[in-house]
C-alpha cells in the first residue's frame, strides 16, 4: 500500500526540484524526505527519481505516480472537509497566508475573533506576497491565502484554487500637511508629474499600480527611496523626503504631521482576495474564516 506521507514527500520533491528544498518546504530533515522516497520505490518495485548532475528529478514511474497521487491527495482532501461539514465540526489547524497590511487591519482581528468563538481551531499565520501566496496555497504548503487586485492589474489563480472577493481596499496619497497638496479635496496624476515619490520595490503590485497611475502623463514616477512596508512610507513622507501612495487597510494613523488626500483618474482601489483549494470548500474552517473576513 502506497504510503501518503511518502507520496507528498515525492511530490515535493517535483514540485521544489530537489531533497533539500522539498525537506526545508514540508519541515522535515532531508534525511527523512530521501527515506520516504526509497520507501515508496520499495512499495511500487520502480525508480522514481534520478540523478541529474547534483539535483534529481522524476523518472516517467515518478511522473505518472506524482501526477495521479495529486488527484487521489486532492480527492482525499475533500472527503475530509466533507467529513466535517457533515459532523458540523470547526477545528484543526488551518495554515493561512496574507500579505502585510491585511494581517495588520484584517486578518489578526478575525483570527482572534475565531479563537474565543471556536477555541478547537488553530491558525497559523505567513506573511507572504501575493504571488507566493497564490504559490503556497496551489501547492498544497497553506490552506489558505488572502491576496489583492489593484484595479485591471490581474493576478493569476489557477483552475484548482477557488477566489473570493472578502474586501475593498482603497489608496490615498499621503503627504505632510504643509505640502502644497495638503488641501486639495483630491489629486489626479497630472498634478504629481513633479513630485518625489516613496515607493514599494521594482516588480511589486503597489510599484505596477503607481506607474500605470501615470499613463497619459508621458512621464513616469520619480522614485527618491524605495521600502517594502508602508509604515516605512510614511515615516519618510513625515520627514519631508517625498510623498506616498498608500492604502488605508492596516495603515497607521496618520497624526498630525499627514494627510491623505484621494486620488482620482484612476482612483487607486483595490479587491482584497482570498484563495483556497477548491478540494476544501465544504471544511468548515475555511468557511468560518472566510466569513469572518467577508464581515
Amino acid at each position: 500500500m502506497i504510503e501518503l506521507g511518502a507520496l507528498s514527500s515525492l511530490r515535493a520533491v517535483d514540485t521544489y526540484g530537489s531533497v533539500v528544498a522539498a525537506a526545508d518546504a514540508l519541515g522535515f530533515t532531508p534525511s527523512a524526505v530521501s527515506q520516504q522516497v526509497k520507501r515508496l520505490e520499495r512499495q511500487t518495485g520502480v525508480p522514481l527519481l534520478e540523478r541529474v548532475g547534483r539535483g534529481v528529478i522524476l523518472t516517467d514511474h515518478g511522473r505518472h505516480l506524482v501526477d495521479a497521487g495529486s488527484r487521489l491527495l486532492a480527492e482525499l482532501e475533500e472527503v475530509e472537509s466533507t467529513l466535517h461539514r457533515r459532523a458540523g465540526t470547526v477545528g484543526g489547524h488551518l495554515r493561512l497566508a496574507a500579505f502585510s497590511t491585511a494581517v495588520r487591519g484584517l486578518v489578526a482581528p478575525v483570527v482572534r475573533e475565531l479563537r474565543e468563538a471556536h477555541p478547537d481551531l488553530t491558525v497559523s499565520l505567513t506573511e507572504r506576497e501575493p504571488w507566493d501566496t497564490v504559490d503556497l496555497v496551489a501547492r498544497g504548503q497553506a490552506d489558505l491565502g488572502v491576496v489583492h487586485r489593484w484595479g485591471d492589474l490581474p493576478i493569476e489563480v489557477p483552475d484548482h484554487l477557488e477566489a473570493v472577493v472578502v474586501a475593498h481596499d482603497l489608496a490615498e496619497v499621503v503627504v505632510r500637511t504643509d505640502h502644497r497638496l495638503a488641501t486639495r479635496d483630491h489629486v489626479t496624476p497630472a498634478d504629481l508629474v513633479d513630485e518625489q515619490w516613496v515607493a514599494t520595490p521594482e516588480g511589486t503590485i503597489c510599484r505596477q499600480w503607481l506607474t500605470r497611475m501615470y499613463a497619459g502623463t508621458g512621464q513616469l514616477p520619480r522614485i527618491a527611496h524605495t521600502s517594502m512596508e508602508f509604515d516605512s512610507h510614511l515615516a519618510l513622507v513625515r520627514a519631508g523626503l517625498g510623498i506616498a501612495l498608500v492604502p488605508r487597510l492596516g495603515r497607521q494613523p496618520l497624526g498630525d504631521e499627514l494627510v491623505g488626500v484621494p486620488a482620482r483618474d484612476p482612483e487607486p482601489t483595490r479587491d482584497v482576495i482570498a484563495v483556497h483549494r477548491r478540494s476544501m470548500a465544504d471544511s468548515p474552517a475555511v468557511r468560518v474564516v472566510l466569513a469572518g473576513l467577508t464581515r
